[in-house]
């Protein structure tokens, strides 16, 4: 199983750091890594985003977001609002939607401050998230 590994130097004897390697993000393998379950979830993940990847360009980081959401035991508790087509969206709705929202992107944040992504950089991490948001 691919695990991610922030803001760790890795074997590179020449990669040096200013900033103790914070947002550096390294991909390392290991088949015995997690349990039977973890990596069947995994797999599947990755069954999936082949059958789907003509439709949905962005991996959605999907590997990343399993990864972190499990080690910090992520548990989105306020729920989902929707409007209807013609509704007015109310102050409530809206508070309620952001709340969520701020609450699942602080879970994604590295340790190190940092969101890692497959495409990083201001706004260009935001699409892929939207599938797996709502």
């Amino acid at each position: 199983m691919w695990r991610l590994k922030i803001a760790e130097k890795g074997n590179n004897p020449y990669i040096f750091t200013t900033n103790d390697y914070a947002g550096r993000q390294i991909w390392e393998y290991d088949p015995k890594a997690g349990t039977l379950e973890e990596r069947e979830e995994v797999e599947e993940a990755r069954r999936n985003f082949t059958k789907n990847r003509s439709k949905v360009k962005p991996s959605s980081d999907l590997l990343w977001q399993y990864q972190i959401l499990r080690e910090k035991n992520f548990k989105q508790t306020i729920p989902a609002e929707k409007v209807e087509d013609g509704e007015e969206v109310s102050y409530e709705k809206t508070t309620t939607a952001l709340r969520r929202s701020a609450k699942f992107y602080s879970a994604l944040q590295a340790s190190d401050g940092h969101w890692p992504a497959e495409n990083s950089g201001v706004l260009f991490f935001l699409p892929p998230f939207v599938s797996i948001a709502n």
